[in-house]
């Protein structure tokens, strides 16, 4: 039987910035992190490529085609192809003033192009761009109503500008971005939307905390001092909420959670990413996957090429590990034996 090559198998770079910085502690550069996934290898086996956030320091915006085009050389040469991209978009809330908001879509504009750009190159054949509010739940929570048509009048917007430049936006479902935060109000405020190019995108880390309801404990699915062992009760909270979003979902994230939020630096907290191997992880992470991979009936949705392993906020002496990333990729290819697919190339 031929071994599953889909979908792909990437790892995420902007863990180096996130949740680092001067109150936190000191940025991984992109090279690192480009290497130390080029260099993971279990049982014959490599990661596919990454995903990257345009985020300075480790990538300008606002770069030139020549810029562009040694970045897509500099993967490319390891045997990397480049999935899904951040746009930068903190700096005009998508609920916030018309000139905020106008900076929003101007951001998720140069995201786009740069995506393109990578296309053309030949280094990008799949992935999308993701987005969030750029809003925190406190100040969604003053005036959720119009928040959140706010939020969706932006969001079209932005998905009118990335259909220019055929590319598709993921909302990233997080607990700490306003109008996303439970998986209640990410589902009412993707059908508010109402493109065809807007999707979600699901991170095993940050869904898990949806069933505990931080932020929104009136959609709480988990009871009040859940007892992790009961994988039963856990299970058909996981059905609820991959029953509502799956349908959406078109970028995936790998991650473990302790069933904690966390933040470091000026990052909010949201739900902890925790290491493939932490004994306190409370997923099942290659069985738990299949009920974003899968559908009611599980059979497999195909919905993306590639899926993604996204550890925010690890600490830097964990991520400067080889080891730390033979795991994750480990961890990936059971994900990908029991909920991929071959397809010849």
């Amino acid at each position: 039987m031929q071994e599953n090559n889909y979908p792909k198998l990437h790892n995420a770079t902007w863990p180096g910035i996130v949740g680092k910085g001067p109150d936190s502690e000191p940025v991984i550069s992109f090279d690192d992190m480009l290497n130390m996934t080029a260099a993971a290898e279990v049982d014959g086996i490599k990661f596919d490529g990454i995903d990257i956030g345009l985020l300075d320091p480790h990538i300008n915006i606002d770069s030139t085609d020549d810029d562009i085009k040694k970045l897509a050389d500099n993967v490319g040469n390891l045997n990397l192809n480049i999935g899904s991209l951040v746009a930068p978009i903190w700096g005009g809330p998508a609920m916030g003033s018309k000139e905020e908001r106008a900076q929003f879509v101007e951001m998720v504009r140069k995201a786009c192009n740069f995506g393109k750009r990578l296309r053309e190159l030949g280094v990008r054949p799949y992935g999308v761009v993701r987005i969030d509010s750029a809003s925190s739940p406190q100040s969604w929570e003053v005036d959720p109503v119009n928040n959140s048509k706010l939020i969706a009048q932006t969001f079209r917007e932005a998905c009118d500008v990335a259909a220019d430049f055929g590319e598709r936006l993921a909302a990233e479902g997080e607990i700490c971005w306003g109008g996303m935060h439970s998986w209640k109000t990410m589902v009412e405020t993707l059908e508010a939307v109402d493109r065809p190019n807007i999707g979600f995108q699901a991170d095993m880390s940050h869904t898990l905390l949806y069933l505990l309801g931080y932020n929104r404990p009136e959609d709480r699915i988990l009871p009040e001092n859940f007892d992790w062992s009961d994988r039963d009760t856990l299970s058909k909270g996981l059905k609820t909420i991959t029953k509502a979003l799956r349908p959406w979902t078109i970028d995936f994230h790998v991650a473990q959670n302790d069933g904690t939020v966390h933040g470091t630096g000026s990052h909010d907290k949201t739900g902890r990413h925790c290491l493939a191997t932490d004994p306190n992880g409370k997923l099942n992470v290659a069985e738990d996957a299949g009920y974003w991979l899968r559908d009611e009936n599980g059979a497999l949705t195909k919905a993306f090429k590639h899926i993604c392993w996204d550890g925010c906020m690890f600490a830097n002496d964990v991520m400067m590990k080889q080891q730390t990333w033979n795991d994750i990729l480990a961890t990936m290819i059971k994900v990908r034996r029991l909920h991929g697919w071959y397809e010849a190339e």
